[in-house]
């Protein structure tokens, strides 16, 4: 499920709420001793790496809640991917505390959002011309989940499900407590819900999904032979999705399998913030 506009709007003013008053608290003891309130300053945040811009709105939201006179400028937008580094992403003007105070929050999130659309990218560039969907997981930081979902989407990445609300996804532990794929299905099915997807560990379990109409099958950490002969089993009669043990060298594996999607934890978990900086220049 993605965002509407005013939607991510509303969660970019949250997180950044929280993460100014978790950085500054009571008050930047140095900043606010160095300069009065009426210093300005000029300054320029830059891309140090290679990758995918993610996050200026959220670096805006952040200088804008202390400065609401900051002048911003941005040099780029959200999923480019600048050709040489360093390169300037904003120019910002506005009081000096502002831009001192806000600076590591801004680049925290800057540069974690940036990792999330670049690593999403990667991913999707591997897979490539097979029409296979690259989709996110729930693998993600606490509270952080809507802004890194979004990076996921400016990497070229779908969204799978935003929360438990979502969709039915029966996963293992659900089947080992409901009594089995049968017995889960046909609860479900009794309580009204629909689409169904079950995820499967063995080819055992995907022909039992499969003669119970459910309209989706996980199939969890199962090898790339697994998976083609998976899609054998289903021909078609199911959407099949794969999971688990997923890496940028064998994804493409995956992918030529005929599978219709691939999700993938490590979009969100593991990836690794790009290196951005702020540079403070005269007035």
């Amino acid at each position: 499920m993605e965002l509407k506009e005013k939607e991510l709007a509303r969660t970019v003013a949250e997180v950044v709420a929280l993460a100014l008053a978790e950085d500054i608290g009571s008050g930047d003891l140095t900043t606010q001793a160095l300069f009065s309130a009426d210093d300005r300053c000029r300054a320029q945040i830059l891309l140090e790496e290679e990758g995918i811009v993610c996050g200026l709105p959220v670096v805006r939201e952040v200088f804008c809640r202390l400065d609401r006179e900051v002048e911003i400028d941005a040099v780029v937008g959200d999923g480019e991917a600048p050709a040489e580094v360093p390169y300037e992403l904003l120019r910002l003007r506005g009081r000096t505390r502002a831009l001192l105070s806000g600076e590591r929050v801004a680049l925290n999130l800057l540069g974690r959002l940036s990792g999330i659309a670049t690593q999403a990218r990667a991913f999707v560039a591997a897979v490539d011309g097979t029409g296979v969907a690259i989709l996110d997981t729930r693998k993600t930081t606490p509270g952080l989940r809507a802004l890194e979902k979004y990076a996921v989407r400016v990497g070229g990445g779908v969204n799978h499900r935003f929360g438990l609300d979502d969709a039915v996804l029966v996963k293992d532990n659900h089947l080992r407590l409901a009594g089995g794929v049968a017995a889960a299905v046909n609860r479900l099915r009794a309580a009204g819900l629909a689409p169904l997807e079950v995820e499967a560990d063995t080819l055992e379990q995907v022909e039992q999904a499969l003669s119970l109409g459910v309209e989706r099958i996980l199939l969890d950490n199962m090898s790339p032979a697994e998976a083609a002969r998976a899609v054998e089993i289903v021909s078609r009669r199911a959407e099949l999705e794969v999971s688990g043990g997923v890496t940028l060298e064998n994804v493409r594996a995956y992918a030529e399998t005929g599978v219709d999607a691939i999700s993938i934890g490590a979009l969100t978990h593991s990836a690794r913030s790009l290196d951005v900086s702020m540079e403070v220049l005269e007035p």
